[in-house]
């Protein structure tokens, strides 16, 4: 069965009634959850002038296709109230597929492994937590490699409930 790396996030409301419900939403129609990080506060990335962030990543065991996987987190979203008014702009709730096994692909809707993996220590952080030796399938490079070379500085810390 397919092991798939899902990155969470959240900087509006309920932060962690958001990434709480994801989980259990992903775990009833997505595939069982194997592991997951702690919940990190991050600074926001690509659009700096937002509330801080909750991000979590997860580990599942699927069924489901990548496409479908990625089908079902958007829908997810929408459920819990996600809009897209602006590029990287505030969300209740945004999940992103970073890794799926070692596949490499992009169709224009997916692109796999998620092509900022590298940039960005929100998603570095946890998943350097629950798989520092999984090697990135494009660069070749474990993640702790990948976040000891990063150049990302903005703020990522253990979140406290």
């Amino acid at each position: 069965m397919p092991n798939c790396f899902l990155g969470l996030g959240s900087n509006m409301g309920d932060r962690w009634g958001y990434l709480s419900r994801a989980c259990d939403k992903i775990s009833q129609c997505c595939g069982t959850i194997v592991a997951n990080s702690s919940v990190y506060e991050t600074a926001s990335w690509g659009n700096e002038d937002q509330s801080l962030f909750l991000n979590q990543v997860i580990l599942i065991e699927t069924t489901l296709s990548p496409k479908d996987l990625l089908s079902r987190c958007k829908e997810i979203e929408l459920q819990e109230g996600r809009t897209r008014l602006v590029k990287w702009g505030d969300r209740t709730l945004d999940i992103d597929v970073l890794l799926y096994d070692d596949l490499v692909m992009d169709d224009g809707d997916l692109t796999l492994p998620h092509p900022h993996i590298q940039l960005r220590n929100f998603v570095l952080v946890p998943l350097a937590e629950i798989a520092p030796d999984l090697e990135h399938p494009v660069l070749h490079k474990p993640i702790k490699t990948l976040l000891s070379e990063a150049k990302d500085t903005l703020m990522v810390s253990k979140a406290v409930l």
